[in-house]
This record gives structure tokens, sequence and C-alpha cells, in this order.
């Protein structure tokens, strides 16, 4: 098939374009071109800023594809913009929406494509929401051929999954747990989360492409594992050899403090256990599976993040801040 990606290069599409390029495809990747070095030999760039609808068009001109997938497309302007561009040069327009945006706090244990989509906590869900309406509204008006895919915790070998960390990612947890530091984990750490690992993902997502079926359905493609926070921080501390020392906090007290954001990351996400039912994904991908178990998963990247220094990106200022929390919880306790 004749794919067109608009991203491509990042977490989730990465692993998805390199298996589409395993399989034959004719690949196209629609981005400003900041990182092709690692694009295997047979995908095409196609360098501009979407941002740039006209440019953009220009380069399109007398282009259609069997599929087209949006990565970066996080407000309705955006996906204005996609549909100006791609109605009737599509076969299939596949939007990566988010799990997050499915009702929090859940009524149930289990999330199927039937949860309802309300998150009051996070305005980034609340976005993704926003788009998924607009473009079904397209395919019921217009015919316009959507397919929504909603993600839940997916990484890669770059960094491992975390509920707790500041603006430079994960590695300065990492780097605590090596240091024998106290490490900061949302809640008491048993509320149940569903990592998946982006290899996992790729292989859901492109099992949709090119199904009629799939037009005008929204599915979520996870791993079907469900594992308490402590395990996934003992699955690290693990890795690099070293014990755990979990400094549990509630959510609620690191959403009220106001040096990190972390009412929609926590209160709106990851402080509320789910397990994710692939029922629908496997009606029409019969035979997917995550093979990646969150143990297995976490091991393969902090090996890869250890051999590749350029993703061992401190973060002093987060460092300096769980210092701070730990020690002003730790007085108050002292005061009662």
């Amino acid at each position: 098939m004749k794919i067109l990606f608009i991203g491509g290069t990042g977490t989730i599409s990465m692993a998805i374009t390199k298996l589409l390029a395993s399989q034959g495809h004719e690949l196209y990747l629609l981005n400003r071109g900041n990182r092709h070095c690692d694009l295997p030999e047979n995908v095409h760039s196609i360098i501009a800023d979407i941002g740039d609808e006209e440019g953009t068009a220009k380069k399109l001109d007398g282009m259609t594809f069997d599929c087209v997938g949006e990565f970066i497309g996080f407000v309705p302007s955006q996906l204005e913009r996609d549909f100006r561009l791609f109605n009737g040069k599509t076969k299939q327009f596949i939007y990566i929406s988010s799990a997050s945006a499915y009702q929090k706090p859940p009524a149930g244990y289990v999330i199927t494509e039937d949860t309802p989509l309300e998150n009051p906590y996070w305005e980034y869900s609340r976005n993704k929401k926003a788009c998924e309406e607009y473009l079904f509204e397209r395919y019921r008006q217009d015919g316009f051929p959507v397919t929504i895919v909603r993600p839940s915790h997916t990484y890669d070998e770059r960094s491992v999954p975390l509920g707790v960390h500041g603006s430079g990612g994960s590695w300065q947890v990492v780097k605590r747990i090596m240091e024998d530091k106290p490490v900061i984990i949302h809640g008491d750490g048993t509320s149940l989360w569903t990592i998946t690992h982006n290899s996992d993902f790729a292989k859901g997502y492109a099992g949709l492409i090119g199904d009629p079926a799939a037009i005008g359905q929204a599915f979520h493609i996870t791993s079907d594992e469900s594992v308490p926070w402590n395990d996934i921080y003992k699955a690290i501390a693990h890795a690099v050899g070293k014990e755990l020392h979990p400094y549990y906090v509630s959510s609620q007290t690191l959403a009220d403090m106001s040096d990190y954001d972390f009412t929609g990351s926590l209160i709106g996400d990851k402080a509320n256990s789910v397990h994710f039912d692939n029922s629908k994904l496997r009606s029409l991908v019969p035979d997917f599976k995550a093979d990646i178990s969150a143990w297995d998963g976490i091991h393969m990247t902090i090996k890869y993040i250890l051999s590749h220094p350029e993703y061992q990106t401190e973060d002093k200022e987060f460092d300096k801040w769980c210092d701070r929390v730990i020690a002003a919880l730790e007085k108050t306790k002292a005061d009662f």
C-alpha cells in the first residue's frame, strides 16, 4: 500500500514506520526532517512544515494514498487543516488520539471503546476528545474515511515509563535509584497501570491499515497486562542492580504542588487503576498480541539507555525538587 505519515519518527510512530517498511509498503513521512538518521532506506521523506498548509499542499500536489496516519494533531484546528489537505486523497485517515481521554475517574475497572470520553482534569485529553468529535463529524457528513486509535502509556527504548518525573524525562529518576536516593511514587504504588512497548503497539496499528471495517471506528491498542506501579519501579531498580527506596506521596498532594503540573498526568490519568479490553481490536486483528511484558520491556530499555549516554539527560532541578518535597513532608510528619 501507499502510506503517508504526518510525523512518523516519534515514540509511537517510529516503530510503525520500521514495521511497515519491513513489510514492503510504499511509505512516505511528512515532517520537518529533524530525525531521519534511523529510518529504513526504503522510506521516502517529504520535508515540510504541515503548519504551512499552502506549502504542504504544493508538495503533495497530485499524490493520493491508501492511508494517511496523523501522529501530531493535538487540537481540532489541526485536524480541520488535515481534512482540507487529504479529503478525497486517501482511502483511510488514522488519527492518534489518547486513552487518557477516557472517563476519569473511571466508572469501572475495565476500559472498552464504549467507556465515555470525559476527563475534566487534563486539557490535553479534552482536546483529543474534541479532535475525535470533529473527525467523526466529517465521517458522518462528508464520508471522510476516519479510524481513531487510542494509545495508552506507550514507550520505546529511549525512556522508561514513570508516574512522576520532571521536564527532563525519566533518566533523573533512574539516576536517583542508582544513587540509592528515595524515589517519589504517587499514591501507595498499588494502583494498576498498563504500559505498552511501541513495537507491540505497531503490530495492532499496522493490522488496521487498509481494513474497510476499521473506517468510522475507534480502537485502543495496549498490552493486556496491568501491573502495580510498585512493580514498574522495582523492575527499574532490578535492571540497574539496586534496591528501590520508594517514598510515597498522594497524587492529590503532588497535584496541589505548583512546581510541576501533575493534575492531568496523575489525577487525570496514571493515578487510576485501569485494565484495557482489546477485544474490539482483535475482532479485526485476531493475531494481535503484546509480547513484551512490563518487566522485560523495562529491562530492555534500561540496557539500551545505559549503553547510550545521549539519552542520559540530567534534570538537576527535578532532583532538587524531590529532595525538597521529601524533606518538607518528613518535617511535617515530625511536627505531628
